[in-house]
């Protein structure tokens, strides 16, 4: 029996949505039905045509997905029109028990998938779903359309006494035709439903619809609607009631136009309670205050305090009604918002939410002239600000051997005693200048940006350098500037410290940020913990203990394993994990392959137009982005690391990316300029050991890396919390033919561990996408081409792992 108190809100919801969906697609199936009458005569001479044209009209019902009965029906008709016809005829005998002609027409199709199998028919797909179409078409007053997914629905949200199983047996179609039985008697009497759907057929040009006079595809179209839409708009609703408080329990009473007078009533909305709101609507309309606080500015209690004070101004100006709550603080916030607790992923304790009323006062109110971000007010100075140009001359020193924060001293006199030319200028810097870094021949290259730290103190000054260029600017370019030709260092070279004007620092930074963009630090609101790494990569603590113990040793590491063991997935998470945030500025990916070279990854020519450019690599430039960040943690990430020519690539980085030699410096060929792999830059490679068209790595390389195996986590704590949570019952069946498998992959001596297939195949970041087809898709075109490959020379262990994956869909 079926909780009929359960199935009236599902009726009252049906309304509303039939009234919607009827003439945009969902009336398919009456017509279908029609379709089929108008069309069938089982005698036709040509069977196939004839079964095409009167199932035309069933769409989703038959092929769908990765299951195609419709479409092997015609196949089998087009290899043996009589065969294929006798299997309908006993199909449609009344006359036999319902049981043994599902079971007769089963095997009938599978006799002849296998008489006239030309190697892709696979699967006859003629399951228990397939079949209920094929009697609902012949007898649409009689029978119903199953489907495994939605009879399942229905059984558990209406407390059904023989929900349905997965087995795809008959017996599960025959439980599910009572279950269909009971929701037809209980539609049927539903006078307000009935009459509807009888207006809406009755309507339609006559012959398009069946009569449905005994509500049959009626309770077919009820059963849908409950799986598909029903039990989703309840877990919209559901979401929905979190937020607190409800127009039931309380509501300020202040309408949009009410609003937009107290936003343009300066007594009410000052400055700041506009820059609130602003903030609050360019931030989606909800956010917590904390979050409001490292986008925009201020602290949280700025939002926190002034949303408060503001609702007050309200209530004291419209006398609106005040929700009581438990503190003084609380009982304010509800007239301007509803809110709710923040998860444990967003920064931030609680949610608000700007009410409906306001929100569209606000988007109809201009408030172009409300600052978003904080303004932070320098204190003026009192002398003017200089702008320097300092040249190293590298037979004496160089920019590089300064790291980025070092602070370096320059002396006023020279090793003779005598000043130093264009003394003035030493005289005048002062705290907090801006300088260009140049190195003179042979490199004639502006290579740094650094400041003066410390002025003059009668025998030296200091400087910090800031910032190392990725992309060094090159003397000619800054000489060809008609706008620089005036600037001191051009008209007379002798000296080192050198004026620039403000107009030629300016034009000089453009050139830089034009190569060089500015470095930026992201907001540290997105943080990325250990929980946040083990919850999501399904590796126990333990080993991501040993993991991240051996990254830091050994500054590299390469993960190798199986197919889909998620191993790039896992890099990423892992240096997230070590940053303690999710800063994807600070992660470089790159996969390697036969054709990768070192210019690619370091430095080389390239064509430009007009010849060929010296330009930096990948490596290179993530290098001194690291090494202009000393205080932070970089990860470079080589995906495929073992495609490549390592030796030809990595060239005289084999020493420095050792952790021993991180900080190390040593002259490149191509520019003659130092280079070194900084100390806070990390190394994660990725290794298929399946691939078995790959040479082995690099024996020199190898000594310099640590492996870590990944392997697939099915068993895993984090996989398995992951496959509860989804809750299907097709999914798990499906992991445990593919552990089986593993397990056979792990004995067969050809191919061992290493060619086990992955976890990552089966995890989604929206459980709602783990359906059936999705499923199937995976099984389909990920695992079985796989294993085509494993056993290319053994058919037969092919074939039945084959029908083991496919087996698992049987009954949907």
């Amino acid at each position: 029996m079926i909780d009929h108190a359960k199935l009236e809100p599902v009726l009252r919801g049906y309304q509303a949505y039939f009234s919607q969906h009827w003439l945009h697609g969902e009336d398919f199936k009456w017509e279908a039905a029609q379709q089929f009458h108008d069309h069938w005569n089982i005698d036709a001479a040509d069977f196939g045509g004839m079964f095409k044209e009167a199932t035309a009209k069933v769409f989703s019902l038959l092929d769908t997905g990765y299951a195609y009965p419709r479409a092997m029906i015609l196949d089998f008709a087009a290899a043996d029109c009589e065969a294929t016809r006798t299997m309908f005829r006993s199909l449609f005998d009344e006359s036999i028990g319902l049981s043994q002609r599902i079971a007769a027409f089963q095997a009938a199709a599978e006799s002849l998938r296998i008489k006239y199998n030309d190697g892709s028919w696979n699967n006859h797909y003629q399951n228990t779903s397939a079949i209920s179409v094929y009697l609902w078409l012949q007898f649409p007053d009689k029978y119903y359309a199953y489907r495994y997914a939605v009879s399942r629905d229905i059984a558990k949200e209406l407390n059904f006494d023989a929900p349905p199983k997965r087995d795809g047996s008959i017996d599960s179609l025959l439980n599910s035709y009572r279950l269909y039985d009971e929701l037809r008697t209980a539609l049927s009497q539903n006078t307000a439903v009935t009459q509807m759907i009888r207006s809406a057929i009755d309507a339609a040009p006559a012959g398009k619809y069946w009569p449905d006079t005994h509500w049959n595809i009626a309770a077919i179209d009820l059963g849908f609607y409950l799986s598909r839409y029903y039990l989703q708009e309840q877990t919209v609703a559901q979401k929905e009631s979190e937020w607190f408080p409800s127009k039931a329990d309380y509501d300020p009473g202040i309408t949009t136009e009410q609003w937009i007078s107290l936003l343009n009533d300066p007594s009410v909305f000052t400055q700041n309670a506009l820059r609130i709101m602003k903030c609050m609507l360019d931030y989606g309309g909800q956010a917590t205050c904390k979050q409001l606080a490292i986008k925009y500015g201020e602290a949280a209690g700025f939002y926190n305090m002034g949303s408060s004070s503001l609702a007050r101004r309200v209530v004291e100006k419209t006398n609106c009604p005040l929700m009581p709550r438990d503190s003084e603080n609380s009982r304010w916030w509800p007239v301007l918002y509803t809110g709710k607790s923040a998860d444990s992923k967003e920064d931030g304790s609680y949610i608000w939410r700007l009410r409906d009323e306001l929100i569209q006062a606000l988007k109809k109110t201009d408030l172009s002239h409300i600052p978003l971000y904080s303004v932070s007010s320098e204190k003026d100075s009192t002398s003017p600000r200089h702008y320097w140009w300092l040249t190293a001359s590298p037979k004496i020193w160089q920019f590089s051997d300064l790291k980025v924060g070092e602070e370096q001293s320059y002396t006023l006199y020279n090793e003779s005693g005598h000043k130093r030319r264009i003394f003035q200028n030493i005289l005048d810097a002062k705290a907090g200048d801006p300088v260009i870094c140049y190195e003179a021949n042979p490199v004639k290259k502006v290579v740094a940006l650094a400041k003066i730290t410390q002025e003059n103190n009668g025998k030296e000054l200091y400087f910090e350098k800031i910032e190392n260029l990725i992309s060094p600017i090159e003397y000619s370019t800054l000489k060809d500037c008609p706008e620089l030709e005036k600037m001191e260092f051009f008209v007379q070279q002798n000296g080192s410290l050198f004026k620039l004007s403000e107009g030629e620092y300016n034009f000089i930074l453009d050139l830089i940020r034009e190569e060089n963009p500015a470095p930026v630090r992201s907001i540290a609101s997105n943080a990325y913990t250990k929980s946040d790494f083990l919850n999501s990569v399904f590796l126990s603590e333990p080993r991501y203990d040993v993991l991240v113990s051996l990254l830091r040793r050994k500054k590299n590491v390469i993960l190798q394993g199986a197919p889909g063991v998620g191993k790039t997935y896992a890099a990423k998470r892992l240096a997230y994990s070590m940053m303690g945030q999710a800063d994807s500025s600070r992660v470089e990916f790159v996969q390697f392959h036969q054709n990768y070279s070192y210019e690619d990854f370091m430095l080389g020519y390239r064509p430009d137009g007009s010849g060929f450019k010296l330009t930096e690599g990948v490596f290179y430039r993530f290098c001194q982005k690291a090494s202009n960040d000393p205080d932070r943690e970089y990860f470079f990430l080589i995906d495929e690391i073992n495609r490549g020519n390592l030796s030809k690539i990595f060239g005289e980085l084999m020493m420095l990316i050792e952790s021993d030699h991180r900080g190390e410096k040593i002259t490149l060929a191509y520019n003659g300029m130092p280079f070194y792999v900084p100390e806070n830059l990390y190394i994660i490679g990725m290794m298929n050991t399946a691939d078995r068209s790959l040479a082995m790595i690099d024996y020199a390389l190898r000594r310099r890396f640590s492996f870590f195996e990944m392997e697939p986590a099915f068993t895993s704590e984090g996989f398995q919390n992951y496959q509860s949570a989804l809750d299907n019952e097709t999914f798990n069946a499906l992991v445990e033919q593919v552990k089986a498998l593993n397990r056979e992959i792990t004995a067969d001596a050809s191919l061992g561990s290493g060619f086990r297939i992955g976890h990552s195949y089966f995890c989604l970041a929206d459980p709602a996408a783990c359906t059936a087809d999705w499923m199937r898709s995976v099984v389909e075109f990920d695992l079985l081409p796989t294993l085509a490959e494993y056993w290319f020379d053994a058919p037969d262990k092919l074939h039945r792992w084959e029908e083991n994956l496919r087996g698992v869909f049987n009954d949907d």
